[in-house]
């Protein structure tokens, strides 16, 4: 398995993938959703000590076509200046959404890391649950708003945190978040396939997540 870090900037640095294997380790999920924020808050009231490292997992998809005078053409169509200064401008857009969450953290005094999977699939769910035993996560929370929350209850939803829930391994601890409130997971999981990580074709899944993603961190500025 390799990881590939495409970002040039010198806060970015390469990271072990099993470097989140840590005791007090906790993964939460953010976009750009107000969900994610209430998520976050939520964490840092409830979840950590002195001793805690928070990952945010930001999913973001691969970039395949690059705007031009003519539209939306493959990267190999045009010219490499171009490329590069539009990765360089979505670069700075996930930079600008991230710092946001790094700003809400200082007042915890916890560490905070940022863990960004870089997607061949549009679906940021099963991104996330491809790479949960990668990174060996046992604890993930998951903002939802109170639309796809009432979707998740009827088991209507196919919402990010309804397939994270019904998707992730059972050794993950699933955590859902609604306006700041934990909603109980009892009360709306459905029989899933949980558990079995260790199948042969979770095997073959997270085999084929190995090509499907990179993986890449950077530290936030008050780190």
């Amino acid at each position: 398995m390799s990881v590939t870090v495409t970002e040039s900037e010198g806060s970015l640095f390469l990271m072990d993938v099993h470097g989140g294997d840590h005791q007090d380790s906790v993964y939460v999920a953010v976009g750009k959703g107000e969900s994610s924020m209430y998520a976050l808050s939520w964490t840092l009231q409830h979840l950590v000590n002195p001793s805690t490292i928070i990952y945010l997992i930001h999913v973001f998809p691969e970039i395949k076509h690059v705007p031009s005078p003519l539209g939306r053409l493959p990267k190999s169509q045009v010219n490499p200046e171009q490329v590069e200064t539009y990765m360089a401008q979505e670069r700075g857009k996930r930079r600008e959404l991230l710092q946001k969450f790094f700003d809400a953290c200082p007042a915890s005094k916890v560490k905070v890391d940022t863990m960004l999977i870089e997607s061949e699939s549009d679906t940021v769910a099963k991104a996330i649950v491809d790479w949960i035993p990668i990174l060996n996560v046992r604890k993930l929370v998951v903002g939802t708003s109170k639309s796809s929350l009432w979707k998740l209850k009827s088991r209507k939803g196919n919402g990010i945190a309804d397939q994270i829930l019904q998707s992730a391994p059972e050794a993950c601890e699933i955590k859902i978040v609604c306006e700041g409130k934990e909603v109980i997971d009892q009360m709306i999981k459905s029989p899933s396939p949980r558990g079995n990580e260790n199948s042969p074709k979770a095997k073959q899944q997270e085999d084929e997540s190995n090509d499907s993603f990179s993986c890449m961190c950077f530290k936030p500025k008050f780190i």
